[in-house]
Formats: structure tokens, C-alpha cells, sequence
């Protein structure tokens, strides 16, 4: 998950604003495929930021306030979308004034209502700052102190303010707010305080610190005659054209959408014919899986009937009855079980014959699972096993009449009736005992709430929670397997050696599971991973650049295990490979999530120390990269060892049409090197010749178009992939690459909130190309991305193509994604194929 990712039971820890001239969102034509989502606008060539505001701001004439009220319903219902002081679930006249109603019920003191409580009263609670100021605004307008304390009818009085449909009403509120001292006109020191508070509502610490020049900026742009202030009416213009310019994107939406619902076919119009369509179709996404647990289900019961009868004809079954039969019967399929459990952790195998013709029927990508459900067989055959002979043969052995035990059962006791302490004491009985109560531990231990210490356990016993103690639990499973072998050997029912079969079963996995461990120590002291290049982000993000050992080969997608000495001698933790295969180096990204990596992160930390000497040595709340440079100085980074290449699912990207990249936060990092890639095809392909075709991608195989969705909630994230992103925007010219960017902690964009950011967040892109929030040239939009609107898009602009999917981030958002992929599968002509990787 460097991005960590769950591929093997091993150390695991882990508004757009439209160019008028190079517009992304396009339609050429009546060609459906022409249409676009991506690249945020640039400027046209040669022009400057301002003129790129005459544009926005182009109809507007200095006409008084009054006259603008007068505008037609349509204006206003346009400009609604462009400012709100609530979220669109609370500003809903009747339940939300219910519930702001309710909370003034629980804030008031004596029937009045305090500055400090309005925030939460209206539902700003994250956003109190910003409330408190909106509180100020709106009581100067009726001449109230600042302080004062509000009854509820006023504050209906607010409410009905902030939620006035009317957008000049919003817009004259939001004037207010910034003009503090009532004058109607903004200063830039008023501008550059509301710039401030907005950059605090929505965790932006890097813009507050640059408010001064982002102030300055507005005032350049909205004040041409340097009068030294704006008015209402040009920042109403700024903020119309930007309502305006994004109507296109709208239209195309609506259309898009409108689309997909009339497209459904007709087996999917009646309940009866949905219902058999939707089976058909689950069943054909998932035949891989279906028929692979079939087949193991298969041979599971097959060999447990086989038993079951075998010694259902046997004198064992006078004594102990159909007891016995269950008890062998589950015993054959836990000796199966704990054969097959080993080969999904095969890494190295799974790694070859993804590419071979079984990856077509055999889902490697699913070893992890598959791995999952026969440990869950294990435990319920091990359980049935143990219960059997407990709760029934043992006792029946026990109080059998003496005549006929020494008939049925006497050789195979040397002629002596058992007890419960000869039973319980004997190699077979004192085995399973070591074996259940091991299995059981190392079972637990690997559950999810265990490992992934969702479990907080008091000290000392909080060290068997977290994935360290799940790591070295699972070691212990080889002590498993020896005594199993013993366990069988010395059974009381079966005397000839070549009728006890255990050893049969785990022969060839356990040689083969041996020969892939042999492997890995082998390559670990041929690989020699010398780091070159070092970096500390902000998000607690280590990024560890190495030289490309001598024949380590491998596709983007995959990634790599990772193990320290300087931190443990025995852990190896796997990680998404960042760098393409065409690049001269080896790189990996770290998030700092647990106790392995944060003593890594702390090591490169205190080697980058040299350089930062203001930073702290832990480096916990960096704000700014810090990098450490083999080849600038004298450094001595840790040593570092690696084991790979292993696949993954997004090694397979190039066999679709197109591509959806969605990484969530690190999740980010297997598509970083799909992007290189492509882009490395993208420059190679314009040096040798033109390759490439107007509107259509790649000539030859591979992808056509590729969209990275990357969201993240902290905006330091975008320092981790920066380069990457002005690499894309620089050189693919074709568009080739739609980079999205999305950052959760700022509110949706025509928020109150965050429209001054919106604001300056185009007229500095307009200026010199440059995101104010990622620093890149890629547009940041705020919030969350409607995941149905991007299908619906994707949908209507790449009909009968096999679009992959392909998703890395936590366990949440994957059944949003696979449902819209099986929908839009369904509904349209375009084919969306889910993949996931979870960490």
C-alpha cells in the first residue's frame, strides 16, 4: 500500500473552469466520442490572467445593484448553484429550519441564542470561524451589536436569509460578510481576511499563508482603474462568469445522464425479465469465481463421502458408529485444505501465470480470497473433526463392552481398552490438542479486527493486536504442519504406512511453498536496492528512489516487498511500484500507518535532518518536502532489500480500450506508474514518428484514453505525485490523460465556504497556469466527484468499448464502484469491467 496492499497472508501495514480556446469538456461535431472530461482550462497563449477575466466577466455592464435585482428567474436559478451558506441537504426550507429550530431548543439560554452556538445551530459546526462572521453580517444589517444575543424569531429572520432563492440576496450577504466596516466597498486587507478564514474552513494551511498575494491578485483583476477597493457589482460579475462558463459542462452532463436512463433494453424493463437478466449477468462477471469454488466445493465433498463410506465398512464402525465416519470424513477434507492453503501465497507462480492463457480462467486476482475461504474450510473441518471424536468416539471407545471392543477394535490398541488419559496422552491425541489450540490462536489473530488492531486490548496484551503479532502468529503454522504429519502417522484406525496419507497430501505444496521461500531469500542477496534519492512529504509520505537492480523486470501495476534491517531483520511489507518500467530507477511510496513504517519513515528522516535543521527529528507535522540526495552529499541512507516483482490486478491494463483510475489517498501509487507509462509511450511515439491520432489516444495496442480520479483529503498529498502531474499537463497533447484531482476537506464548489477560493483558484490558473491547492497545472476540484456522473459521461463518450475500471483505496468505496460498473453495463452500450485493491 506504499500503497500497502492485501495480496498475501506476509507483512502487510499496511468546478471546473472551461477555456474558451482549449476547453477539455468539447464536442466535435455530432461525433459522440468527441466528448471529454479532464484538464482544467488554460489561458489561451499569450494572454494574460486578466484578460482571461474579461472573458468570465464579459456582459457585464456597470450598472447600479438595483437594476441587477431585476434579472430574470432563469439568472437567478443559475446563480443559486453558484453560492450557498448551507449544504444543499440543510437548506431545505421545511426540515431544515425543523432542525435548526430543534438545536436552538438545546443551545438557547432564557429563549436567546449566543455568537458561539449560532454555527452549530445552523449546521456549520465544522465551521465555526466562518459562522461566527456570516453572524456578524447578518446582525450589521439590521444594526445589532455583535455580541448580541438573537431569539428565535430572528433567527428565522437569518435563516430565511441565507436560504432566499434569490441570488442577489446570497451574493449581498456574502458582500457583508467581507465588508466589515459597512462602507459598501471591499479593501484588499478585508479581501485578504476573508481569504484567510475561508483557507481555515477548509483546512487549507498552505493558501493562508500566501492570502496577502492571492488578495492582491483579486484586487489586480477586479480593480483595473486602481481605485484601491472593489464594489458589489464586479465581484457579482467574477462570480456569474464563473456560473456561466461551467453551463456547458452542465448541458453535457444532463444529456449524458438523460441518456443513459433512456438506453435501458427491454430485459430489463418487467421485474421478472430484470431479475433473470441481472442473475445472467452477475453470474458472467463472476463465472471465474463461481466455477473455482465449485470445483473446490467439488472435491471437498467428494473426498468426505468417499470416507465416509470407506469406514462405514469398517469394524471401527461397531463401536464408534456414524461418529467415525464424520470424523474421518472431515479429517480428508482438512488434509486437502492444508495442502491447497499454501499454493495462493505462491507469489512467484501466481506472478508467471497471470500472463499465461489460465489467467483467462483462473482468477489470480483473487488468490488472497481464495486463501481466506479455505483457512475458513480448515477451521470448520478441524472444529467438526475435534467435536466428532470428543463428544462421541472417545466416549464410545471408552464405555464400549470389553468383548466387543477387543473384536472390533483390540489389535489397534495392542489389546487394551483406551481412557480418557491414554487417549488425550497419545501422540495422535496430544498432537491435535497442540494443533487446535495453535490454529485457534493463529486464526484469531488474523481476523480483520485483530490485525488490523481494530481491537484495543489492555497492556500488556495490546502487543497481540496490530499486524506484527498477526505476522509472527502465522510463523507459528509451521510447527502446524509438522505435527499434523505426526498426527497422522500415529492414528489408531490406520496400521499400514502407506494407508495414512497425510504426508501424501502436503508432499508437493510444502516442497513448492519451500522452493518459492528458497527463491525469495535467493534473489533478496542478488537484488542490490542502493538508494539514490530520498523524500519526506507532508501526509507522512516517504518516498524511497532506488537504482534498478540488473534484470528486475516488471509492468505498472505491479509491486514489490520491502524489508529493512535497521528496523527488523524478519518483516518484508509490500508496496505499489510508483516508477515505470521505462524509467532508469526503482521507486516506491510509503504512508506512514503503522509501527513498521513510521521507524522507517524516522530513519530517512533523520538522514533528510541535515538539511532541515528547523524541522523536528520525527518530522510528524511537516508541511513542507524535505529531500535527501545520495549524490549532493555524503549520505548514508539505511540499507534497503527488495523481493519482487509480484502482479496485481492493474498490471492488465492494456488490454481494455480505456481506462478509469480511482485511487482514494495513497491508493494513488499503482496508477502513478500507469500513467508514467503512458506517457513514456506518449513522448517515445511523437520522437520516432506521429503515432498518435487526433481525439483517439494510442495507434496500436493499449488504452486510447486513460481518466485518473485521484481524492484526497489533505492538500499536502499533492506534493507526492506534483511532477507527475506537470509532466502529464506539459506533454500530452493530445489528451491522452484526464487528470482530476479532488480534495475532500474543502466544500463543494459554489459553497459559501469556499467561493472565494474558487475564485482565486481561477484567476491564479488564468495568471500562470498554476492550481493554487495542488501547486500543479491539474485543476483541484473540491469535495467528493459524483461517481454516477462520471459512468454516465464515460458512457455517452466511449460507446461499445470495454472500459477497465480499476480502483485502489479502503474497503469503502468498492461497492459504489462495482455497482455503478455492473449498472452502466447494463444500461449502455459500454462495458465497465471493476477491479479493486484494498489496503
Amino acid at each position: 500500500m506504499g500503497s500497502e496492499h492485501e495480496y498475501d497472508d506476509v507483512p502487510l501495514t499496511n468546478s471546473r473552469d472551461p477555456d474558451l480556446e482549449s476547453n477539455r469538456i468539447h464536442q466535435s461535431g455530432s461525433d459522440p466520442s468527441a466528448f471529454s472530461i479532464g484538464r482544467p482550462p488554460r489561458p489561451p497563449r499569450g494572454s494574460s490572467s486578466r484578460s482571461f477575466a474579461r472573458i468570465l466577466t464579459s456582459g457585464s455592464s456597470k450598472t447600479s445593484v438595483k437594476a441587477r435585482m431585476k434579472r430574470t428567474v432563469s439568472s437567478a436559478q443559475g446563480g443559486i448553484q453558484g453560492l450557498r451558506f448551507l449544504d444543499k441537504a440543510g437548506g431545505r426550507e421545511g426540515d431544515g429550519w425543523r432542525a435548526v429550530e430543534k438545536r436552538f431548543d438545546q443551545c438557547a439560554i432564557e429563549g436567546r441564542l449566543q455568537k458561539d452556538d449560532f454555527g452549530h445551530c445552523i449546521g456549520m459546526a465544522e465551521s465555526k470561524e466562518f459562522a461566527a462572521e456570516l453572524f456578524e453580517a447578518l446582525a450589521r444589517r439590521r444594526g445589532l451589536a455583535s455580541d448580541y444575543d438573537i431569539t428565535k424569531e430572528e433567527l428565522k429572520e437569518f435563516w430565511e436569509e441565507m436560504t432566499d432563492q434569490n441570488f442577489d440576496s446570497r451574493l449581498q450577504i456574502f458582500f457583508d460578510m467581507c465588508d466589515k466596516n459597512g462602507d459598501g466597498i471591499l479593501s484588499e486587507d478585508e479581501v485578504k481576511q476573508v481569504i484567510i478564514l475561508s483557507a481555515s474552513a477548509n483546512k487549507l494551511g498552505k493558501l493562508k499563508g500566501n492570502a496577502a498575494t492571492y488578495a492582491s491578485l483579486i484586487m489586480e483583476e477586479l480593480d483595473p482603474d486602481n481605485k484601491g477597493y472593489i464594489e458589489l457589482w464586479q465581484l457579482e460579475s467574477l462570480l456569474q462568469g464563473m456560473v456561466r462558463s461551467e453551463g456547458n459542462e452542465k448541458k453535457a452532463t444532463t444529456h449524458a445522464t438523460s441518456l443513459a436512463k433512456t438506453m435501458i433494453p427491454k430485459k430489463y424493463r418487467n421485474p421478472i425479465s430484470r431479475f433473470t437478466a441481472k442473475a445472467s449477468d452477475l453470474i458472467l462477471e463472476n463465472w471465474k469465481r463461481i466455477w473455482f469454488l465449485a470445483l473446490w466445493s467439488v472435491l471437498n465433498i467428494s473426498l468426505f463421502v468417499w470416507k465416509f463410506n470407506q469406514y462405514k465398512r469398517r469394524s471401527a464402525f461397531e463401536v464408534m458408529g456414524y461418529c467415525v465416519c464424520i470424523a474421518k470424513g472431515a479429517a480428508e477434507t482438512l488434509k486437502l485444505n492444508m495442502a491447497l492453503v499454501l499454493l495462493p501465497v505462491c507469489r512467484n507462480t501466481l506472478t508467471s501465470l497471470r500472463s499465461t492463457a489460465l489467467g483467462s480462467f483462473i482468477p489470480f486476482d483473487d488468490n488472497i480470497n481464495f486463501h481466506k475461504v479455505i483457512a475458513a474450510g480448515i477451521t470448520g473441518a478441524a472444529l467438526v473433526h475435534t467435536a466428532s471424536h470428543i463428544a462421541c468416539d472417545f466416549p464410545r471407545l471408552i464405555s464400549c463392552p470389553e468383548t466387543k471392543f477387543m473384536n472390533a477394535l483390540g489389535p489397534n490398541f495392542h489389546h487394551k481398552q483406551p481412557t480418557w488419559p491414554f487417549l488425550l496422552s497419545s501422540t495422535a491425541g496430544f498432537t491435535g490438542i497442540i494443533m487446535i489450540i495453535i490454529m485457534a490462536f493463529c486464526f484469531t489473530l488474523a481476523t480483520h479486527s485483530f490485525r488490523r488492531n481494530v481491537i484495543k486490548l489492555p497492556s500488556p496484551l495490546h502487543h497481540l493486536a496490530g499486524f506484527n503479532a498477526f505476522w509472527y502468529a502465522h510463523h507459528l503454522l509451521i510447527l502446524v504442519y509438522v505435527l499434523l504429519v505426526c498426527h497422522g502417522y500415529f492414528i489408531f484406525l490406520t496400521r499400514e504406512w502407506y494407508k495414512k496419507t497425510t504426508w501424501m497430501y502436503l508432499a508437493v505444496p510444502v516442497t513448492f511453498y519451500a522452493c518459492e521461500r528458497l527463491t525469495r531469500k535467493v534473489r533478496e542477496n542478488s537484488y542490490h536496492a542502493t538508494v539514490i534519492k530520498a523524500s519526506i512529504y507532508p501526509g507522512n509520505v516517504l518516498s524511497i528512489q532506488m537504482k534498478k537492480p540488473s534484470g528486475f523486470k516488471y509492468r505498472s501495476g505491479m509491486y514489490l516487498f520491502v524489508k529493512c534491517p535497521d528496523v527488523s531483520n524478519f518483516e518484508w511489507h509490500p508496496f505499489s511500484i510508483t516508477s515505470a518500467p521505462g524509467d532508469d530507477y526503482l521507486s516506491v511510496h510509503i504512508r506512514t500507518l503503522g509501527d513498521w513504517t513510521t521507524a522507517l519513515r524516522t530513519l530517512f528522516g533523520k538522514v533528510c535532518q541535515s538539511q532541515v535543521t528547523s524541522k523536528k527529528a520525527n518530522l510528524v507535522r511537516l508541511e513542507t518536502t524535505v529531500i535527501a540526495d545520495a549524490m549532493l552529499e555524503q549520505t548514508r541512507f539505511p540499507k534497503i532489500l527488495i523481493d519482487g516483482p509480484y502482479g496485481a490486478p492493474a498490471q492488465n491494463y492494456k488490454k481494455y480500450d480505456i481506462l478509469l483510475l480511482i485511487g482514494l489517498g495513497i491508493g494513488a501509487t499503482p496508477f502513478i506508474s500507469i500513467l508514467k507509462d503512458l506517457l513514456n509511450n506518449i513522448k517515445s511515439n511523437e520522437q520516432v514518428s506521429e503515432n498518435m491520432q487526433e481525439g483517439n489516444g494510442f495507434k496500436g495496442k493499449g488504452p486510447g484514453r486513460a481518466y485518473f480520479y485521484w481524492v484526497t483529503r489533505e492538500q499536502g498529498s499533492f506534493e507526492w505525485f506534483k511532477g507527475v502531474m506537470n509532466d502529464v499537463a506539459e506533454s500530452d497533447h493530445n489528451n491522452v490523460i484526464e487528470m482530476h484531482n479532488y480534495l475532500t476537506s474543502v466544500y463543494e464548489e459554489g459553497d459559501a465556504r469556499s467561493a472565494l477560493i474558487a475564485m482565486v483558484q481561477s484567476l491564479q490558473h488564468a495568471k500562470n497556469g498554476v492550481d493554487i491547492v495542488s501547486g500543479s497545472q491539474i485543476r483541484t476540484h473540491f469535495a467528493r466527484p459524483n461517481w454516477r456522473k462520471v459512468f454516465s459521461q464515460l458512457a455517452d463518450a466511449h460507446k461499445y468499448s470495454r472500459i477497465g475500471v480499476f480502483y485502489c483505496g479502503s474497503p469503502a468505496l468498492t461497492k459504489t464502484l462495482r455497482d455503478l460498473s455492473l449498472e452502466f453495463s447494463h444500461n449502455t452500450s459500454t462495458r465497465f469491467h471493476f477491479h479493486k485493491e484494498n489496503f
